[in-house]
This record gives C-alpha cells, sequence and structure tokens, in this order.
C-alpha cells in the first residue's frame, strides 16, 4: 500500500473551472479570480480580499503596502518555513526570530515581548498546522508596547500601533473564539499552494480587518497596483472598446492571480466544509491510536479553537534526530511518506549568515529533534490510515 504525503484533491469540480476558463479566452485575472476574492473575503468575514500568486506575495504586499523598509524590525518565529521570514528581507528591514513555546508549536508570546523595540514595526505570528495564534494575546502584547510604535507611514499612523500580519498559510477556515482566521489578525496571509487544504496550485489570498479611517477600497486599488506593476487598469478593464489607454503610477511588482488558478479555487471552496470535516475525521482517528503511547500530538480542536487540521504533527518522545530521521527512512520502505514541519530557521545557511544560531532558540530545537509529519489529506482512505497508524507504531517499537 503506497501512502503519499500529501497530493492535491482534485475532482472533476476543478477540472470543469478550468477547462471553463480556458474556453472563455480569458485566462489571466479576470471575473474567477474576482469572484475568488469576494467568496474568500464571505468566507473569512472580512470586507475586502486580494488573491495573488501566493502567500509569500500577499505577506509581502502587506509590508509594503505599510511601508516597512530599511531600519525597521519585524519579529516572527524560529520555527516557520522560509517564507514568513523572507518577506522582511524582500522589503529591506530587519529579520527578529523569536522562540516557540516550550510546550508548544506557537511563538513565545512572552519573548515577544520582549524583542518590542522603537524599531518593531510589525509581528508575523504563525498559525502552525492550521492551529491559530492566541490573538487576543498578541493584540493585548502590542497594545501595552504603544509608547514604543513610532509609524512610519500614514496607514502605520491609522492603526496606531505594531501591526499583526499573521502567516496563516495553513489555517484556512480555522477559528478562534467563533472567528475566522482572516478576520483574526490586522493583516492574514494564507497559502493555497497545492499542499494546502484549499489549493489553486500556486496562489494565495490577502484578508484584512477594516482600519478605522481607511476605506477598504483604497486599500484593495493600491494592492491591485503593487501586484500589476503600478499598472492602474488591469487588463480585464482595458477590453472595453476604446480603452486601451493606461498610466504607470509606481514601478512595483507582477504577482497577480490568473482565472486559470483562480478556477481551481472556486471548485474547491465549494467543496471545502466537507474537505475540512474530512480531516478532522483524521487527525481524530490518529489522537484515539496515538493516546498514551509516547507521542506527543497537537491538540487541533478545543473549546477555544478549531483547526483547519493541516498537518499532523507528532513528537516522539525520548528520541533525538538519528532516531527521527531512522524513523522516517523504515515509514518510506514500507511506503508511507512523512515529512518535518520545521527545520528551524537558525538551522539553514541563509539564516546562518544573518547572524542567528539555533543555540539561542533552545526550544525550536527541542521540537525539531524529535518532530515526525504524518500523511493528512481528503485523498487518505480509511484503510490508508490504519496502514499509517499499524507501521508508526511498530517502528517506533523498534527504533526506541
Amino acid at each position: 500500500m503506497k501512502v503519499p504525503f500529501s497530493p492535491p484533491d482534485i475532482s472533476e469540480l476543478e477540472i470543469e473551472e478550468v477547462v471553463s476558463a480556458l474556453r472563455s479566452g480569458w485566462i489571466t485575472t479576470g471575473p474567477k479570480t474576482k469572484e475568488l476574492e469576494r467568496l474568500v473575503a464571505s468566507y473569512c468575514g472580512v470586507n475586502r480580499a486580494v488573491c495573488l500568486n501566493s502567500q509569500t506575495a500577499c505577506a509581502e504586499m502587506a509590508l509594503r503596502l505599510l511601508g516597512v523598509g530599511e531600519g525597521d524590525e519585524v519579529i516572527t518565529s524560529a520555527y516557520t518555513y522560509t517564507a514568513s521570514a523572507s518577506v522582511v528581507c524582500h522589503v529591506g528591514a530587519k529579520v527578529v526570530l523569536a522562540d516557540i513555546d516550550k510546550d508548544g508549536f506557537n511563538i513565545d508570546y512572552d519573548k515577544v515581548a520582549s524583542l518590542i523595540s522603537e524599531k518593531t514595526k510589525v509581528i508575523i505570528p504563525v498559525d502552525i498546522a492550521g492551529i491559530p495564534c492566541d490573538y487576543d494575546r498578541l493584540y493585548k502584547i502590542v497594545n501595552e508596547k504603544k509608547h514604543l510604535f513610532k509609524p512610519s507611514n500614514e496607514l502605520q499612523e491609522k492603526i496606531g500601533r505594531i501591526v499583526i500580519l499573521a502567516d496563516t498559510a495553513h489555517s484556512f477556515g480555522a477559528e478562534r473564539g467563533g472567528v475566522k482566521t482572516g478576520a483574526l489578525a490586522d493583516f492574514s496571509a494564507f497559502s493555497f499552494h497545492a499542499v494546502k487544504n484549499l489549493t489553486t496550485a500556486e496562489g494565495g489570498a490577502l484578508c484584512w480587518k477594516d482600519i478605522e479611517g481607511v476605506d477598504n477600497e483604497d486599500i484593495y486599488r493600491k494592492l491591485q497596483l503593487f501586484s500589476l506593476h503600478g499598472q492602474n487598469k488591469d487588463a480585464l478593464a482595458k477590453t472595453k472598446l476604446g480603452a486601451w489607454e493606461y498610466d504607470i503610477v509606481g514601478t512595483w511588482y507582477k504577482c497577480n492571480m490568473t482565472d486559470v488558478a483562480a478556477g481551481i479555487g472556486l471548485a474547491q471552496m465549494r467543496r471545502y466544509e466537507g474537505i475540512l470535516a474530512r480531516r478532522k475525521e483524521i487527525v481524530n482517528k490518529y489522537d484515539k491510536a496515538f493516546n498514551g503511547k509516547g507521542i506527543t500530538v497537537l491538540e487541533h480542536y478545543t473549546d477555544s479553537y478549531s483547526s483547519s487540521g493541516h498537518l499532523y504533527i507528532t513528537r516522539v518522545d525520548g528520541i533525538d534526530e538519528d532516531k527521527r530521521n531512522a524513523i522516517i527512512t523504515e515509514m518510506a520502505k514500507r511506503d508511507i511518506a512523512c515529512n518535518v514541519h520545521y527545520k528551524p530557521l537558525p538551522m539553514h545557511t541563509a539564516y546562518k549568515s544573518l547572524g542567528f544560531d539555533i543555540k539561542n532558540y533552545p526550544s525550536a530545537y527541542e521540537h525539531y529533534k524529535n518532530e515526525i509529519t504524518l500523511p493528512l489529506h481528503t485523498c487518505l482512505s480509511d484503510e490508508q490510515v490504519e496502514y499509517v497508524i499499524e507501521n508508526f507504531l511498530q517502528i517506533i517499537g523498534d527504533i526506541r
């Protein structure tokens, strides 16, 4: 039996939507992209969303919208994928990494508070595995540090404190306190990459909460300019008879979503509640099987929050990196693909070059050394789930 790690769940609905886009003659940013933006905003409970070609682009455009740049600092987690931090480098600001909590994978909130300075403009918390961070706690921190905040553009001034730009790459559909991600942080950047719960092959969406004194349409228009070279008309607007002329109002970027990609997303949106429900079923099967077996797992569903069930992260108690890697290799020999989420940023060459040392992030390393991510996706059958469980427990028993 073969168990892939995270194949895309593509049905005839997605294929029909893509064919529809191809047959329409409109394959770049157009009506399907605009409809997906509308659906994402409505689903998350916000007034506006912008769909771009990646979560990375969404987060970077948010930083650029906020005027973050040279001389500024942005705090994010040491335990995440590079995109959470690389966007800070893209805009010329300084990355400040915080360790994670010793009891979990979310950013250490006390450490975040201690790292805030007069240069701090943004915090990028990470909803790892689809579990939403404690945003109430983050808001409490930034409000208590208001006296240090020095706005550098009009939007920052309107917000009046350090901005919370959530890396919600994993958490589309998650919620805390009855509020969905996308409406929890000031800005939220989702990923619709091929391995995510909801996919557009490549893509992402940026949502934001209403900001007092700021028109959402102004934010939307600026993000459209950023994503299309600063051109004040998109291709759809230019198709109107006689409407060829346009202006370039800034030397900006190219990161728009296409209608071919958006078509996949539109079909996925129609199926999404079922996708979330199936992921929850699989998480519950794993949880039940591993209870009391010396395997630490994340709580995906509690009275306080509901996860999107994106990753099934485990920690095998009492093992080191070598044994962890041996378990993954043995699982692969039985055609079960596993992964590690994540190798902490300070262990990568790019971040070592920036001066980061994993010794300063002990909790991140402790969580990394025995972490194994099991397959969790809606293409899994119950038989495959049982096969994963049976072999994982057997291999752990042999290697320990």
